[in-house]
């Protein structure tokens, strides 16, 4: 019962650490498109992905440090992925972040 115990333990650290690699790489071509992006809203697309990445970079270190202590972390941070996705569909869309009054 102990070795089928280790065998899983083990295949989990070898598939967190495989996800790892391939989400860093992800975020390595995302950042790519940020800065090579051919228009605004390609921009923020890649933006928004990265943020999705970095949540689920937080949600595999947490598996392997075996804690839940970062599932705040990772509640935080899609909170104000959407929030910033928002303000910045609102700032292509209209060129203003806050609409004002002008009298």
């Amino acid at each position: 019962m102990n070795n089928i115990s280790e065998i899983t333990h083990q295949l989990l650290i070898i598939t967190t650490d495989i996800c790892i690699a391939v989400i860093s790489i992800s975020i390595i071509m995302l950042l790519y498109r940020v800065i090579k992006g051919p228009t605004n809203p390609d921009r923020a697309v890649a933006l928004d992905a990265i943020g999705i990445n970095l949540m689920a970079l937080v949600g595999l270190v947490a598996v392997l440090l075996v804690t839940t202590q970062l599932n705040d972390v990772i509640l935080l941070t899609g909170i104000l992925l959407f929030i910033g996705t928002i303000a910045i569909a609102k700032f292509l869309e209209k060129g203003v972040i806050i609409d004002r009054e002008l009298d």
